[in-house]
């Protein structure tokens, strides 16, 4: 018999503090009208994790009504306190502790999470993804634990790509990551981070793995407007539909490889003159 399939709202990088009023109201009455099964939040809730940004995210997570998971992002740490930051860097997230990176229960299918921020690294920017050995132990063992036959979806922050093209390094230990979550046949990662959907597949020494990430709900956009995924779960996998306001379709909003960070891109720049050329005015980042 075939089952109905299991409806996700896949959320992510809202930053408030610089949030889209307008993207996130919107997103309010779509959860409320089409009540989908649970929402994965995968990461960045604020943009600079002040006390008010936090109260204002823990709020509207509160009032939504389905089972929520939320990955904790590199933006959620502190900037300014760094004391705070290595001694209690997820304190701010109590208002919405049980929440936090929280493993998901729905029928025939676990939301599992990977930790992928970390509080510090030995290289900058720390705003890239780590994997560390103990996160990923401690997903691997959730993942080995549940129940024979049940599928799981694993939600990170950071996209799971190790290097870019230029062979620049990204998530560190992601190669491994991305290998033994193929090995267990993860249906999907779910992540955030550069502000771009995308739906991939990345080859990996166990075999393919999916990796899907979603836009942003903030005011930060890169190339393409604010949104979320619609995440379909059937029997033949994931369905997945970009959702925005500007009825941009699906192929559209999604890039084609996952860059560095959620910068917008540089301009080339241009020539003004016959004699002369000057470099174009990069992009505000907000």
């Amino acid at each position: 018999m075939t089952q109905r399939p299991t409806i996700l709202f896949h959320l992510s990088d809202i930053h408030f503090g610089l949030e889209d009023t307008l993207a996130l109201d919107w997103v309010e009455r779509c959860i409320a009208e089409e009540k989908p099964a649970a929402i994965c939040i995968t990461g960045d809730l604020t943009m600079r994790a002040r006390h008010r940004e936090f109260t204002a995210a823990c709020r509207w997570i509160a009032a939504l009504g389905p089972p929520v998971t939320v990955e904790v992002g590199n933006h959620d740490m502190p900037y300014f306190n760094l004391i705070e930051r290595f001694v209690d860097p997820y304190r701010r997230f109590r208002a919405i502790e049980s929440l936090v990176e929280k493993q998901l229960d729905l029928p025939g299918l676990a939301i599992v999470p990977l930790k992928t921020a970390t509080r510090a690294q030995w290289r900058f920017p720390w705003s890239n993804g780590w994997v560390t050995a103990r996160a990923l132990r401690e997903t691997l063992a959730a993942l080995d634990a549940l129940p024979a036959g049940k599928r799981a979806i694993v939600t990170a922050h950071h996209p799971l790509t190790e290097r870019d093209p230029k062979g620049k390094r990204l998530t560190i230990n992601g190669n491994q990551a991305m290998a033994e979550l193929a090995r267990r046949k993860v249906l999907a990662v779910l992540s955030g981070h550069v502000h771009d959907a995308f739906d991939l597949t990345q080859q990996t020494a166990a075999g393919p793995l999916r990796m899907i990430g979603a836009g942003t709900l903030s005011k930060r956009i890169r190339s393409s407007p604010p949104s979320f995924n619609l995440l379909s779960v059937g029997d033949a996998g994931i369905a997945v539909t970009v959702r925005n306001l500007e009825a941009v379709p699906t192929p559209a909003m999604q890039i084609d490889q996952v860059p560095e960070n959620a910068l917008p891109p540089r301009q080339p720049e241009e020539p003004v003159a016959p004699v002369a050329t000057v470099p174009a005015v990069d992009p505000p980042v907000h």
